[in-house]
């Protein structure tokens, strides 16, 4: 072929090839070429996967009449296509049919009726990543020259050309559906986060959505939402959801408080009992004019995500805050009026009860019927729930997994929580005191007080059984006990104090020890422990002394001293009544005193 013949080839041939319309055609394109202007009679285009050991044909160029099933899978070790690869180089076979260097063309080569072989490495790769060669061959021996491998050569490299053009195109393609698959997800979780649905759904709606498997956390919610399993090995998705929300929920929430106002790559160590591994998991936090209110987990794939990914997970944060900040405003707003609305009870502050009642009902808050109030003041153990988010979304989880109904109001310093009061609803009330100290404690590194108060039944018990709850907490405080208590935990003299005038308590107890208390504090004397063992054991000083492990003159010297310096005399009962009862109460309206009393 003269040179003026091979440039027309070329110019048809690249015609030919950047005919396409995807890349099956133009590697078909490509073998049709080659086999025309290079006058070879058979050809196709072979795909390596070497790490399994086999060549695969991807596009055959055949012009025989007679149909007939042909392999499209040759052994590597028995084809010349890894060794042109590995060489980068042509190999040719000049009669295939006495080739003994590859035994599977010399037997096909009878079979098709076909002699020499040339293999062309091609520098591209099919849809799969892997790497191609071409294969023409021709019925009668063929002799080839450098000049004809050349023009071959170049037939390849516009067939390169016009591959690497088809992934650019598939690419772009790939990269156009993505964006409208995200712009198309932006607006599909926008219009979610502004209808009236709940995080819950949005959250199902982002696992949906995302390529990442992914868990959302709402703090002030105390909500922990999962979406498929991280690992399908080792959890299905009802196993995932049921671990989220049992064995890993408090690591998960442990996890997510921990990022901040930015992004953090975390490791999340799963132990159900039956799995043990690690999971590596990155934290992106939700956040209200820059309060961090939830935060949306994502755990990583193998296909790691680009910029149009990040900006759908951009999206889902964005939403996902709007739907937090809607749920948040609301619960505020209702919160707060039903905080007012229960203060106008308790103080008193209401005049047409018809108008309160139906106020309430508006609320989701029923005074018609009997209810008990559960009291929980965590106000000297943490300020504002300490490390729970949300101490009042914390208290109606605990209500709803002890399967009672009652409402929750939020008032300085703790809660109160209105429930039934019928009898019918005692057993599971029994119990639940308990669990909201032991519960909160772990939180607030220390448990709150918490105490049930007698079944309102009318709307003129609410202040009475409020006032008395408070006079327990005062009384509490006092003693610095926290937990579950009632009034008979405490004996009368707590009583008296709450229910007397605390100025006139003091005064008494100044007059009586307050001089001898003083002069403990400032000289480390102990008057006072002497005072109140004598006093405790009945005035008898060889007992006395006895259980303070002195010598009864040092006992009789101590209590002439308290005589002469402060005037405490223990002539009379009512003088030792009086003594013993400044010291108790004491006790109670004064925390700094010693132990003893």
């Amino acid at each position: 072929m003269d040179h003026e013949s091979q440039i027309l080839s070329l110019r048809d041939a690249a015609s030919l090839i950047n005919s396409g319309g995807d890349l099956q055609s133009v590697l078909r394109d490509l073998v049709l070429a080659a086999c025309r202007h290079a006058k070879w009679t058979l050809g196709s285009i072979m795909s390596i996967d070497a790490p399994h050991g086999h060549a695969y044909v991807i596009v055959r160029h055949d012009p025989t009449l007679i149909q007939r099933a042909l392999p499209d899978r040759w052994e590597l070790a028995t084809s010349p296509s890894i060794v042109a690869l590995n060489r980068n180089e042509p190999v040719y076979i000049r009669d295939a049919r006495v080739s003994e260097e590859f035994p599977g063309y010399r037997r096909e080569a009878f079979e098709r009726d076909y002699r020499s072989v040339l293999v062309m490495p091609m520098s591209c790769v099919d849809e799969d990543g892997r790497p191609m060669v071409l294969t023409v061959v021709s019925r009668e021996i063929t002799e080839v020259s450098a000049e004809d491998i050349a023009f071959i050569g170049m037939i390849v490299h516009l067939g390169e050309i016009a591959v690497e053009k088809q992934h650019r195109l598939r690419q772009e393609k790939q990269a156009g559906e993505r964006l409208q698959r995200a712009l198309q997800a932006h607006t599909s979780l926008l219009q979610q986060a502004l209808s009236e649905g709940s995080v819950v759904s949005l959250a199902d709606k982002v696992g949906e959505l995302l390529p990442n498997p992914v868990v959302v956390i709402d703090f002030h919610a105390n909500l922990v939402v999962a979406g498929r399993s991280p690992s399908q090995a080792h959890f299905d998705a009802a196993t995932w959801r049921q671990a989220v929300g049992g064995v890993l929920n408090r690591q998960i929430v442990k996890v997510a408080r921990g990022a901040s106002e930015a992004r953090q790559d975390e490791t999340l160590f799963v132990d159900d009992g039956k799995h043990r591994l690690k999971l590596s998991v990155r934290v992106e936090p939700l956040t209200i004019d820059d309060e961090v209110v939830g935060a949306l987990m994502i755990f990583p794939t193998p296909q790691q995500s680009g910029q149009l990914d990040q900006m759908l997970i951009d999206s889902a944060k964005f939403a996902l805050s709007v739907q937090m900040m809607r749920s948040f405003v609301r619960f505020r707003f209702e919160t707060r009026s039903l905080t007012e609305l229960f203060l106008e009870v308790v103080e008193r502050r209401w005049r047409d009860e018809a108008d309160i009642v139906n106020r309430a009902r508006r609320l989701g808050l029923d005074l018609t019927v009997p209810q008990r109030l559960i009291v929980v003041d965590y106000a000297d153990t943490a300020k504002d729930g300490g490390g729970l988010a949300d101490p009042h979304h914390a208290l109606v989880r605990l209500l709803e997994q002890a399967g009672v109904a009652g409402t929750v109001v939020a008032v300085e310093g703790g809660l109160v929580c209105l429930v039934a009061g019928d009898a019918r609803e005692s057993m599971r009330l029994a119990k639940l005191p308990n669990t909201i100290a032991t519960e909160f404690g772990r939180h607030l590194g220390r448990e709150p007080a918490v105490l049930v108060s007698e079944v309102c039944a009318l709307l003129a018990d609410y202040p009475t059984a409020w006032e008395r709850s408070r006079r327990m907490i005062r009384i509490g405080r006092s003693f610095g006990r926290t937990g579950v208590f009632a009034g008979q935990d405490f004996g009368p003299l707590p009583m008296l104090v709450a229910a007397a005038d605390v100025p006139d308590v003091r005064n008494f107890v100044d007059k009586s020890v307050g001089a001898l208390i003083a002069h403990d504090r400032e000289h480390g004397t102990p008057y006072l422990d002497t005072l109140f063992a004598f006093l405790r054991e009945g005035c008898r000083s060889q007992a006395c002394a006895d259980v303070m492990g002195l010598h009864v003159t040092t006992l009789r010297y101590r209590l002439s001293r308290m005589e002469e310096l402060f005037g405490i005399m223990l002539d009379t009962p009512e003088q030792r009544f009086a003594a013993e009862l400044a010291i108790r109460l004491s006790g109670i309206i004064d925390s700094r005193v010693p132990e003893t009393r």
